[in-house]
């Protein structure tokens, strides 16, 4: 087995929004973000609901109740949106 055949594990130690940008930060340093429009519940919830991001699953998971919305660190952290990027105005 080649290292790439190993699947990483991503795990978060805060999630937070800013505007209409949501950020995790990584056990290993990093901090990454996107816009929530690039997910279609995100980019249709209020900024009191956005802004109500939870970590579940020991840091591996996003979660926000009011909408139902559940995203892995992972698939963020590998870049997995469900929308293309918005165009710029």
């Amino acid at each position: 087995m080649s290292s790439l055949d190993v699947e990483r594990d991503y795990h978060a130690l805060r999630a937070w929004v800013s505007g209409r940008m949501v950020f995790v930060e990584l056990s290993d340093g990093r901090q990454i973000g996107f816009p929530a429009a690039r997910f279609r519940r995100l980019s249709e919830a209020s900024d009191t609901q956005l802004a109500e991001v939870l970590l579940r699953l020991d840091g591996t998971a996003l979660r926000w109740e009011s909408i139902d919305e559940d995203l892995t660190v992972r698939g963020i952290v590998e870049g997995h949106f469900q929308l293309p990027l918005p165009k710029a105005a």
